[in-house]
């Protein structure tokens, strides 16, 4: 995971010794992306910046990535989890060990029809010479963050954050996950795409038993690639206590040898956070210990938490609510990591999203609507949990990979009828997932109710928050937030507080529409609403807010 900036479409006239400074500059907002080395390419067309996180083959996969004629230059931020199976079917001459130069190599034998073929989480810019050609393209699901819009020359400027085309792109916009841009065909072209999107597609199927569990463990496999010290970020939930049993499972071979050599690090790290007394750090605790880790669980106080809000909101670059309340001790907890020397965790987004795991979706009508929201949930993943988990770890170097939005993962868990998944009715949310991975933790674990982490750190953060924002935030500002913020406008004195924040370091109408809106109850989207006449009367993204439906399980198990 690194950070990338990109200038295209620069014209004959243009001074490239100065646009290259400008690029260095620029870039530099995103160093913490990158903090182990820099690199610049500069053509006639083009300019490519990388700030390098080393991960995989630290020794050699400095980048900009050339070919060995030098006619592609290419710039990542990500990793490819089946660059190996992919070397192995082509005839490129490699250059470097790195997992991102099979990128290269796909499209000198593919052209720009090579996308699907990768399994990883990605974003990248890529320049061929010969061709005066580039493309530049997104992971499927927005797992790793990119930006992009037009300087007043009209050249095109692409970033791993947003941070970085803050005055200089009066149009700057996320890219959109599973597209590319192709300049020789001058639009974006969706390039991913699933029958399992179609709930007919689905109806009906069931995945043979044990190929749930076994699909994940390979998931969670594939992304133990690392040449780096690496951990899991353990909540003591369900999804990260998951990715937790099945890293341990692996931890001890080194996956890059095929399991045939002891790990470099062979003692899997486990990280928590939460406020004193919170219900996460007791859940972690019986977590790490019953599947052996060097587990660490740290406190952070409440005025540590809102000292940080201001750094936080700049680096997630977001005044979405639930996702600050999350992000914060996310952010927190990132900086403890860093100064262990560990650059790159597991962790366990994307479940919630699969499985129907938040308390709402016990309301769902049908299998079809609850197949339906699951969709929806995936497609805003990129502006909520995904950009959290990226932007919060990143800020302080630190790489956060998703199993459970492995791409050959999700052909299984999403291509089954959603009749599975449904709770209610007495049957507990993400009953397929926890009946898959029987035996798998301590049954206080493998079935506690849902927390969102915002909540899971501690009530008291949440209730903190709004009552710190119910002072800082005077009746007659908020009075007036529909004049000062007409596009999504607060709805409470915590957003209107969160907005203010963004706004210092992100002006303009551009920059506020890069965070959608829309009300919603416990992480819901807004047409999941309808599920219940209730929910409209009492929207709060905390979990909580579904109130006959969560209950402390935690309190009455452990």
């Amino acid at each position: 995971m690194c950070a990338i900036f990109g200038m295209f479409d620069l014209q004959p006239g243009d001074d490239l010794a100065a646009l290259r400074l400008l690029a260095l500059e620029l870039s530099q907002r995103q160093r913490h992306r990158g903090p182990d080395w820099s690199g610049v390419f500069v053509d006639a067309g083009v300019i490519l910046v990388h700030e390098r996180l080393a991960i995989v083959d630290p020794a050699s996969g400095a980048q900009p990535l050339r070919s060995r004629n030098g006619h592609l230059a290419l710039a990542v931020n990500g990793e490819i989890y089946n660059h190996r199976e992919l070397r192995a079917e082509s005839d490129f001459d490699f250059t470097t060990g790195s997992d991102c130069e099979v990128i290269n190599a796909l499209y000198q034998e593919h052209g720009a029809d090579f996308l699907d073929k990768l399994n990883g989480i990605f974003a990248f810019a890529l320049w061929d010479g010969d061709a005066r050609r580039y493309l530049i393209a997104r992971d499927p699901m927005g797992v790793c963050p990119l930006y992009w819009g037009h300087d007043v020359q009209g050249r095109l400027c692409v970033a791993s954050e947003m941070k970085a085309l803050v005055g200089v792109c009066a149009d700057v916009a996320p890219f959109p996950p599973g597209h590319v841009y192709d300049s020789t065909v001058g639009e974006l072209q969706r390039y991913y795409s699933r029958p399992w999107r179609d709930y007919a597609q689905t109806k009906g199927q069931s995945p043979a038993p044990g190929k749930l569990r076994e699909a994940f463990e390979q998931a969670v496999h594939r992304q133990l690639m690392t040449d780096v010290p690496y951990g899991v970020l353990l909540s003591g939930g369900l999804d990260s206590s998951l990715v937790a049993a099945c890293a341990a499972r692996y931890a001890r071979e080194r996956v890059e040898d095929d399991d045939r050599s002891e790990a470099w690090w062979p003692r899997l790290h486990s990280f928590a956070i939460g406020l004193e007394g919170s219900p996460d750090l007791a859940a972690a605790k019986v977590v790490g210990e019953a599947l052996g880790t060097v587990h660490h669980g740290f406190v952070y106080t409440f005025w540590e938490g809102l000292d940080a809000l201001p750094e936080v909101i700049r680096h997630i670059e977001t005044y979405d609510v639930t996702t600050i309340r999350a992000s914060t001790p996310m952010y927190l907890l990132a900086r403890r990591i860093k100064a262990m020397g560990v650059k790159m965790v597991l962790s366990g987004e994307g479940a919630d999203e699969i499985f129907g795991g938040y308390l709402y979706f016990h309301k769902a009508p049908s299998a079809e609507a609850f197949h339906e929201e699951t969709v929806r949930k995936l497609d805003a993943l990129h502006s909520y949990d995904c950009l959290r988990a990226n932007k919060s770890m990143m800020a302080w170097g630190v790489e956060a990979r998703v199993p459970f939005l492995d791409l050959e993962f999700m052909e299984v868990a999403m291509g089954m009828d959603a009749a599975h998944k449904m709770a209610g009715k007495g049957r507990i949310e993400k009953a397929v997932l926890r009946e898959a991975f029987d035996g798998a933790l301590p049954e206080a674990i493998l079935w506690r109710q849902k927390e969102q982490f915002s909540d899971g750190v501690g009530y008291g953060w949440i209730d903190g928050l709004k009552a710190h924002a119910e002072q800082a935030i005077s009746d007659r500002e908020f009075a007036a937030a529909a004049a000062r913020y007409p596009f999504n406008t607060p709805a409470t004195k915590e957003a209107y507080l969160y907005r203010r924040i963004f706004e210092k370091y992100f002006p303009g109408e551009a920059c506020a529409a890069t965070v959608p809106g829309g009300k919603s109850i416990a992480c819901s989207s807004p047409a999941a609403l309808a599920w219940d006449p209730a929910f409209a009367a009492m929207a709060d993204p905390s979990g909580r807010a579904v109130r006959d439906v969560h209950s402390h399980a935690l309190e009455t198990t452990l």
